[in-house]
């Protein structure tokens, strides 16, 4: 079992950091590659760069009244979320399609369900 993780290219857990700016404030975020690489998929989707992205998941976030404390963290979970969904067949693999142009309502009502029943 270890071995598929263990064998994969080492680059991918190497972090990076970039440096963008939110509201006229330069901030950096670090992050592992892969994690970068999962981020630009997303922000290619729907025509952004990764820096536009994630200042829209930012001010998005800050809107809906979300606590970004830890927004390195906030970062990873989108990742792995994005992956999870495409996964499980709720976002299309298809890169044409733009993630802003998915109803995302039925989505969430999909979490809460989910973790409800893995909670019991």
């Amino acid at each position: 079992m270890c071995k598929l993780f263990i064998d994969a290219d080492p680059a991918l857990w190497q972090s990076a950091t970039h440096s963008l700016r939110i509201d006229g404030m330069v901030t950096s975020v670090r992050l592992e590659n892969y994690f970068w690489q999962i981020l630009e998929e997303i922000a290619q989707r729907d025509g952004m760069n990764t820096a536009q992205m994630i200042t829209r998941l930012y001010h998005e976030s800050i809107a809906a009244g979300h606590d970004l404390g830890n927004f390195t963290s906030f970062l990873r979970v989108c990742a792995l979320r994005y992956q999870a969904l495409q996964l499980s067949g709720d976002i299309p693999t298809s890169l044409a399609v733009p993630i802003g142009s998915l109803d995302s309502e039925p989505l969430v009502g999909q979490q809460g369900a989910t973790r409800a029943n893995q909670v019991h």
